[in-house]
């Protein structure tokens, strides 16, 4: 991981920035798919394979299956968002490997949708198939539905990208727009022995949300309240038929990273505890209780994950809902000397940059203000992240191998002692 300088040099942001590693480490994909194919009935030896894999952590999750099938992987079909692929798959001429566009869907995805259909079509009968499915998928691939033109496609997840509605709204629409989503692409390998394993980055882990379902059918209504013109386009598209489930493994989701860090501090002779329920909602709210219970902790560290939700302006500026975050806690925390936080996203992106998120502390505002920047203006443009770089506190990570939400880590008081600031 690399940092700005202020990072670097603050005891208490390195100890935040050694648990979220922890926390990323423990639901990384390779090390997960590797773990769960690690006995010998489970990857039925002697079978040849083919390999598909979607999503942030397409590439660290088909390392993963090779290293447990290695030659046994006769084809395999890698779709990631750029700048995801690791190199070391270039060793492998057996794997066609694709980008997608995120987090809005485009031209590449469609391609990439196709190429996926395609795949899943040529697959022989009784092939075995393993299916490893990470978030970002929704929008890495897409088979548009007939009735749905590549611009409505576009609109819909600029408004649920944009309009505050919860990721399995957005989710839910997609697999109805969709002949990949809703368990199509499950019904597309029905001819085969195809099994899927996943890593979660939806609250509940619902096999039929991640993804918006490539490997699971839908089971539940739409929400009430949608747009008449989404309603409008979900009943045009109406595909002809139902979509089917796969065998499902979950191999990696956010309680495991929770349950990481949260071991990660006790093996540092700290104590932590973890907020409940997952963080939902609007993020500026959600930033105020974490903040509210951060000051008041006598525990050393705050732990707590989720997704929450950002209503964008226009013309929003730079940044994502983890920085947002980070801001908005930045308000409640300044003039606290002893108080730091950091909101991250473990795929170690955010929203529309390339930053994993932030690490805050009481002197944050400060730092932005004598940068120029108003903390509220920053908020109301959606532009965290211009502020967050004027204080030095933006974190850059790279690509974690993993995508199981966001999460957000905060040193109490005492967390470490005064002689060491």
């Amino acid at each position: 991981m690399r940092d700005s300088p202020a990072l670097a040099s603050d005891p208490r942001r390195a100890l935040l920035l050694e648990l979220y590693s922890a926390a990323c480490g423990a639901v990384e994909g390779r090390r997960a798919v590797r773990a769960a194919l690690a006995a010998p009935e489970r990857r039925e030896a002697g079978r040849d394979w083919s390999l598909i894999a979607v999503g942030k952590a397409a590439g660290a999750m088909a390392l993963g299956a090779l290293d447990a099938l290695g030659p046994l992987v006769k084809r395999g079909l890698v779709v990631t968002r750029a700048g995801h692929l690791d190199p070391e798959l270039k060793r492998w001429p057996a794997l066609t490997c694709l980008t997608g566009d995120h987090p809005v869907p485009g031209a590449a995805s469609l391609a990439a949708g196709e190429a996926l259909a395609r795949f899943a079509r040529e697959t022989a009968p009784e092939e075995a198939v393993l299916v490893l499915v990470s978030g970002g998928a929704s929008s890495l691939v897409e088979v548009l539905a007939p009735g749905v033109s590549a611009e409505e496609l576009r609109r819909v997840n600029a408004w649920g990208l944009s309009s505050g509605v919860p990721i399995t709204t957005l989710n839910a629409v997609r697999s109805r727009l969709s002949w990949l989503k809703g368990g199509r692409l499950a019904r597309l390998l029905g001819h085969t022995r195809a099994r899927a394993l996943l890593i979660s980055d939806v609250a509940g882990d619902d096999p039929a949300v991640i993804g918006s379902g490539l490997v699971a059918a839908a089971h539940t209504p739409l929400p009430a309240g949608l747009p008449p013109w989404v309603q409008e386009l979900i009943a045009r598209a109406a595909p002809s038929e139902p979509g089917a489930t796969l065998p499902v493994e979950l191999v990696a989701t956010l309680d495991g990273a929770v349950a990481a860090a949260a071991r990660a501090a006790d093996a540092r002779g700290l104590s932590a505890r973890l907020l409940t329920p997952p963080a939902s909602g609007d993020v500026l709210a959600a930033a105020s209780r974490f903040a509210h219970e951060l000051a008041l902790t006598t525990e050393d560290v705050l732990l707590w994950g989720g997704e929450t939700t950002v209503e964008l302006p226009a013309e929003p500026g730079r940044g994502g809902r983890n920085q947002q975050f980070a801001v908005g806690a930045a308000r409640l925390i300044a003039g606290h000397a002893r108080l730091v936080l950091l909101a991250a996203g473990t795929d170690g992106s955010d929203g529309n940059t390339d930053d994993a998120g932030a690490i805050v502390d009481g002197g944050t505002l400060a730092r932005g203000a004598e940068a120029g920047l108003e903390v509220e203006t920053s908020l109301a443009r959606a532009d965290a992240g211009r502020f967050l770089a004027a204080a030095g506190d933006l974190l850059h990570t790279g690509p974690t191998g993993t995508n199981v939400g966001d999460l957000m880590i905060g040193l109490g008081r005492a967390a470490v002692p005064a002689d060491a600031e």
